[in-house]
């Protein structure tokens, strides 16, 4: 097989107010004709920069050497209308962060018909037919109705489902996908791991997959490149790294992938450690329901259909689901962010159900809220230290940004980021370093509850453990409650002490994880346990076997 992508000794530095930034450093690294090249590493390693400089997408800040061969074209010679043409038709992306990647004010079909149009003669109704066709392919229901849908009406899953659409719907030789699964839930991500197996398998596509999910790695790729600090450090083939890693980080890296199991005797030791209070739970959900209206005359959705849980002091809740299944829409409700439409729900005693804000407001400081897309719930115009601050500053803790500067260094310091990343831009930072950010602001108040939502998609393992043992020592020493939801449940085995999983707006199972991943009575459950992937590829091809059989799938 000949080599449609062949990167030779890359460098690309960056120009900054202070030293240049040498992001990548001598990179060198070949994808055949229907392989799966999965490059891993820590944020800020370079490995998207490396994935960008294949389509020619690096700002003008880049200083860019060596080669980047694209089939015949040096993709680092190339003009802008050169680019134009190549990219979507032999080469496309799926980015990282689908709200920035996405218009608001068009429609999703108009979005995904902009690049046919862009690349062939399509009339507006073949445009529309391709755009719902490929929309069913990757898994949005009712896609005849979605497609007229703008990006604000589809979860966060849903949306870089979207974005999986736009990059397929030209059947590009070369797909670059960064993190393509880092915001679904993991039944929608074996779905769209096997719509990218379909398209190595039977278009012959070559992929450059971008992840810090090693089990994806263990799914899907053919080979893997380890990369830190700009440089390759190992690549092999994925047996071969998984089975006997030879280099010390990725030897690191691989011992901090989280494991179904793992987090049992961790909650247990905290259960046990932790007082018995007899005060009224931090957040009581009775019969909950929450509807979004209907537009033109058309009738309401509900997003949360009957659910009943509680919070206590000192405890985490994992809430898992699939995209669309009322996770976030909950963690919204408690915030005060989303009206309750029936049944009842108290938070730090406050009834939300008909609440003003003049009689939530001053509960707000109480809260913490780690949003899930760090990129669009931070200012783009404030520094990270001023972003952080914000709290302090709206909540009469502090003056200014200048005045909180001492507590914000202490909070980037906790959540593992140079006290001097606070003088720099949110599009400065790599997607997982805006994460810990924002979880340094949700944590400025001393939160009674904190409302984490997908804290740790973004990140990579290593960080990703980092910031979980900080989640448990903050709560040991704090003492908050938290709902912790993700879609990653070794994540929520390993850090909470009751699981519950949402499907379709319902509560279908609750318990501890031994009972709830140890033994699954739901169906749903039962499916969702067999989707998660595991960083091991011949476990991981088994896995798969028994997914397909749960699914009722030949």
């Amino acid at each position: 097989m000949s080599a449609v992508v062949d990167i030779r000794d890359l460098r690309v530095t960056f120009a900054t107010d202070a030293d240049p930034v040498n992001a990548v450093d001598g990179v060198s690294l070949t994808v055949e004709a229907g392989q799966v090249l999965a490059i891993v590493g820590e944020s800020g390693s370079g490995k998207t920069v490396t994935a960008k400089s294949i389509l020619g997408l690096l700002p003008e800040t880049a200083t860019v050497s060596g080669a980047v061969m694209l089939g015949a074209n040096d993709v680092v010679q190339l003009s802008g209308a050169r680019l134009r043409e190549i990219r979507g038709t032999d080469v496309a992306m799926v980015f990282q962060e689908p709200s920035t990647a996405l218009n608001p004010v068009y429609t999703v079909g108009w979005q995904i018909a902009e690049g046919l149009r862009a690349h062939g003669k399509y009339t507006r109704k073949q445009a529309k037919a391709k755009a719902i066709e490929i929309l069913g392919k990757v898994g949005i229901p009712q896609p005849e109705e979605r497609v007229d849908h703008y990006p604000h009406q589809f979860s966060g899953g849903q949306k870089q489902r979207v974005i999986i659409a736009m990059a397929l719907v030209l059947e590009p030789g070369v797909i670059v996908a960064d993190e393509p699964t880092t915001a679904l839930d993991v039944t929608v991500q074996a779905e769209i791991l096997d719509l990218l197996r379909r398209c190595r398998d039977e278009f012959g596509a070559a992929i450059v997959l971008i992840t810090h999910n090693m089990g994806v790695v263990a799914d899907l790729a053919d080979r893997v490149a380890v990369m830190f600090n700009g440089k390759v450090v190992e690549e092999a083939d994925a047996l071969t790294l998984f089975s006997s890693p030879q280099d010390d980080y990725t030897k690191r890296l691989l011992a901090s992938v989280p494991k179904l199991g793992s987090g049992l005797a961790r909650t247990q030791e905290r259960a046990a450690a932790r007082p018995v209070i007899e005060e009224a739970p931090v957040v009581v959900a009775d019969n909950l329901i929450i509807e979004y209206p209907g537009r033109f005359g058309r009738s309401g959705f509900r997003a949360v259909d009957g659910v009943s849980f509680r919070i206590h002091a000192g405890e985490v809740l994992g809430l898992v689901g699939e995209s669309g299944s009322g996770k976030t829409t909950i963690g919204r409700a408690i915030g005060g962010l989303t009206r309750v439409s029936g049944g009842s729900l108290k938070v730090i005693g406050q009834e939300m159900l008909g609440v003003k804000e003049k009689s939530f407001k001053p509960l707000r400081r109480d809260i913490g809220f780690v949003f899930q897309d760090p990129a669009s719930s931070f200012n783009p115009l404030l520094t990270i230290a001023a972003c952080v601050a914000e709290p302090l500053i709206v909540h009469g803790k502090a003056r200014d940004a200048a005045s909180a500067r001492k507590r914000v260094d202490e909070l980037l310091e906790a959540v593992q980021l140079p006290k001097a990343f606070g003088d720099r831009y949110p599009h400065e930072l790599s997607g997982g370093q805006r994460q810990r950010a924002s979880l340094a602001r949700s944590l400025a108040l001393d939160p009674t509850l904190l409302i984490a939502d997908e804290p740790t998609s973004a990140l990579d393992v290593s960080v990703q453990a980092k910031v979980l043992e900080l989640f448990s020592e903050l709560q040991k020493d704090l003492g908050f409650a938290a709902l912790f939801i993700s879609h990653d449940l070794a994540v929520v085995d390993l850090l909470a002490d009751r699981i519950a999983v949402l499907y379709r707006g319902k509560l279908v199972e609750e318990g501890t994880g031994a009972e709830v991943l140890g033994n699954p009575q739901d169906p749903y459950t039962q499916r969702l346990l067999a989707s998660l992937p595991v960083p091991d590829p011949i476990e991981q091809a088994s896995r798969r076997e028994v997914l397909r059989g749960l699914r009722g799938e030949s």
